[in-house]
């Protein structure tokens, strides 16, 4: 390598390494706990660090088994050490997104080639390709254990590929990394451990998403003997030694955990529409799509490569075609529930960058018209971006947004325009480089106005947080009540007034204030008991005055 070579690839890394971290850490707290989730876990999450209890989990005081324990023990760190309650809910999040980007550049490098130039390498082009997603960004903010379990499922995948590699079964390309001094005992027992993680994080489903891919891998290529190696006696007790003792003691201090947790909140959330959230059984197909947004495009690179894989027959050793079966299980496996959400196809977002970045990088290197499909398509889909960030604006509850921003949202389009054109250049000149410089450096713009001016401005609309702020000091907080409220703001609520608010009923004879819905409030209105002359704003809640009653 060059002296300019080097120079080049160290300031390339420095980027990279940048907007890795921008767009996994900058301004956690922009937004407030959202939806049900996010102040639910982290209010248990916050109660285990209060009370020291760390082995049940527990909501407003009582057991809740919905999920395991690994994310609650990682955010109460965060609570226990004081950080701000957006921080400590969601680090634990962005901390495995950086964990999975990390793996996947290591896979790459160990097992897909190691250029020389590691600008043009697919080791630091797939975990930009991931941390800049829409899967990544969006997840390492959420307050959940998904993308700690995601990262759990990638790390197994990595030592699992490094078990197969000793045993011959994964072909080492020529320029791949020589220097293989990790011992087949550690990869087990790392592989195990990770799996063990993946337990922890999210249940029983890390088994049989890990084991999935394997199988179908090994029914593909006949390589069931080194298959057969991943369940070796090491991998078995390091998996047990993470996995069980948290279950095991849960179990022994809550009899009805393993029922409640493993039978309802497992198999008969699959299996059962128990939990109302069915959907049809294309329903992850756009939203993997959706997922690997703004880098969806690469795709159809990844769908060439295979083409080619298959006609030159050289599929079967592949080191990719491992990757695929871990990127393709999991969403196969949950468009077979009865029961589906965007979060559960998360841990296959690491593996399909992997393998779209590799293939990406192989269709610019083999002809120019594939590079110049691949920015055009990249190009057009921030065309499409941006006018829908335009059409929103003008849509409730967005449309205050839209007059502070208008001229950022008018704009939006004509700046997307010249991004696509730079990209476009840069396939015409089959500058690789440029074109991932280009859309990232587009995504962590996008993300940063997000977080500065778009999240800020919607916080009153989707968060409990600044109601909370605005009626901490009120001189009556006993007699703050909801009323018909959606169980997003109930656990929002709860969560930042640090207690759980109490249900209104129209029979309460005394004055109050109640924060309620449209339809509540107009229930309080038939009932008489609304004190104000005014309709109340909506943002998000309805502040309602409530006059004494009959006695």
């Amino acid at each position: 390598m060059t002296q300019s070579q080097r120079k080049t690839s160290l300031v390339t890394l420095a980027m990279a390494a940048l907007a890795i971290l921008i767009s996994l850490f900058a301004n956690l707290g922009a937004i407030g706990l959202v939806g049900p989730d996010e102040p639910r876990y982290a209010w248990i999450a916050r109660a285990m660090a209060e009370t020291g209890d760390w082995v049940t989990p527990r909501l407003w005081g009582v057991p809740w088994f919905e999920k395991p324990v690994l994310y609650y023990w990682a955010a109460a760190i965060g609570f226990w050490i004081h950080l701000p309650a957006e921080w400590a809910a969601r680090l634990p999040s962005a901390f495995a997104a950086l964990a999975a980007a990390i793996a996947i550049g290591w896979f790459a490098w160990r097992h897909c080639g190691s250029d020389d130039d590691l600008s043009a390498s697919p080791t630091l082009l797939a975990p930009v390709v991931f941390s800049t997603s829409v899967a990544a960004i969006g997840f390492a903010r959420a307050a959940t254990p998904d993308m700690l379990f995601s990262a759990a499922i990638t790390l197994a995948m990595v030592w699992a590929a490094s078990v197969l590699r000793r045993a011959g079964a994964l072909r080492v390309p020529n320029n791949a990394s020589k220097d293989d001094q990790t011992h087949n005992l550690l990869a087990l027992l790392l592989w195990g451990a990770f799996l063990g993680v993946g337990v922890l994080a999210k249940g029983p489903a890390a088994v049989i998403l890990a084991g999935g891919a394997v199988a179908i891998w090994a029914l593909a290529t006949s390589q069931w003997r080194a298959a057969i190696r991943l369940a070796h006696p090491v991998a078995i007790m390091a998996f047990c030694a993470v996995a069980l003792p948290w279950y095991v003691l849960c179990a022994l201090r809550n009899p009805d955990f393993l029922h409640v947790f493993i039978f309802q909140h497992n198999f008969e959330r699959y299996l059962t529409p128990l939990f109302q959230h069915q959907q049809p059984f294309w329903f992850f197909a756009p939203i993997t799509i959706l997922a690997l947004l703004p880098w969806s495009a690469f795709l159809i690179a990844a769908v060439q490569e295979a083409l080619r894989l298959w006609r030159e027959k050289s599929w079967r050793n592949s080191p990719g075609f491992f990757v695929a079966c871990w990127a393709v299980f999991p969403i196969v496996f949950f468009s077979c529930s009865q029961s589906k959400l965007p979060s559960y196809i998360l841990p296959a977002a690491p593996a399909l960058a992997l393998v779209a970045a590799i293939s990406a990088s192989r269709a610019f290197q083999r002809s120019r018209s594939n590079a110049i499909l691949l920015s055009a398509a990249i190009g057009v889909t921030w065309i499409a971006l941006a006018a829908m960030f335009l059409y929103a604006t003008q849509q409730p509850p967005f449309t205050d947004l839209g007059r502070s921003l208008s001229s950022l949202a008018v704009l939006a389009p004509a700046l997307a325009v010249m991004v696509a054109a730079g990209i476009l250049h840069a396939g015409m000149r089959r500058n690789f480089r440029l074109a991932v410089v280009l859309c990232s450096l587009s995504a962590v713009a996008a993300l940063e106005l997000a977080n500065f001016a778009v999240l800020p401005s919607l916080d009153l609309y989707a968060s409990a947080r600044p109601h909370a702020e605005f009626l901490h000091s009120d001189l009556h907080p006993e007699r703050i009540f909801t009323y018909q409220l959606r169980r997003t703001w109930n656990y929002g609520l709860a969560f930042y007034f640090h207690r759980e608010i109490p249900e209104w009923s129209p029979q309460d004879p005394d004055a109050a204030l109640v924060l309620t819905s449209r339809e509540g409030f107009e229930k309080i209105v038939k009932a008489g008991r609304f004190r104000g002359a005014e309709e109340p704003p909506q943002k998000g809640i309805l502040y309602v005055p409530v006059q004494a009653g009959p006695r």
